[in-house]
């Protein structure tokens, strides 16, 4: 998923949870190396952006209605 968002660790937290303002991650996150950043994301399910989707060749998080609308209508014509 870091891949498909070019490095951009930030995309996959949950930035609107109450986890993530508890643990002070919008101002520290951006500090962090990326395996500190993996350590908070594995101890805390809840700081995780959802839906989170990996598949062939698909990879989303987070629900923008348009990305999941091309994934639908591309998944229908296979």
């Amino acid at each position: 998923m870091l891949e498909t968002y070019n490095g951009q660790i930030k995309r996959l937290f949950n930035s609107s949870s109450q986890d993530y303002r508890e643990a002070g991650l919008k101002h520290t996150l951006a500090s962090l190396s990326e395996k500190e950043a993996f350590d908070h994301l594995q101890r805390n399910g809840n700081l995780i952006k959802r839906p989170f989707l990996i598949g062939e060749n698909t990879a989303l998080v987070g629900f923008k209605e348009s990305e999941w609308l091309v994934l639908l209508d591309d998944s229908k014509s296979r």
